[in-house]
């Protein structure tokens, strides 16, 4: 067993602080299913892709210019075969690093292992939002 949690980094000229606030404005990044409020601690906010995808998640931590957590109350991945609440009881943590004149910005889905039926398809899927959509929002603006 591995237990090597899905993990990306990315890195952009911008400042700890703007990293953090585009982090706030997750249907800009993720998802338009977006309904909810995820900009302070114990927001929530549900992600819904009728028939694929459906998450709920809540804010746990939040400091600004330096981490955002995300606590995963409920999930539901339809296309999956075996425990279709594989992201419950999950987190999504987001650690930010100034780095010279860039920000560095850590992302871990700590409990999405490669152990998990969803994992391949969960991390080409996160791949896709943060090395290309975040990254794209953060860097130059681009909305999902």
């Amino acid at each position: 067993m591995t237990n090597m949690n899905y993990a990306a980094t990315i890195e952009v000229e911008k400042s700890p602080q703007d990293v953090f606030d585009c982090l706030k404005e997750v249907p800009k990044w993720w998802s338009r299913d977006f309904k909810g409020n995820s900009t302070k601690l114990n927001d929530e906010f549900v992600i819904c892709h009728p028939g694929q995808h459906y998450s709920k998640q809540k804010l746990t931590e939040v400091i600004p210019g330096k981490r955002i957590v995300w606590f995963v109350i409920d999930s539901e991945l339809s296309w999956l075969e075996n425990d279709k609440h594989e992201w419950t009881n999950t987190k999504m943590i987001f650690e930010i690093t100034p780095n010279g004149g860039k920000t560095v910005l850590h992302f871990t889905h700590e409990g999405l292992v490669p152990e998990k039926e969803c994992y391949a398809m969960c991390q080409r899927g996160w791949d896709t939002v943060i090395k290309d959509r975040l990254f794209n929002f953060i860097s130059a603006g681009e909305a999902v």
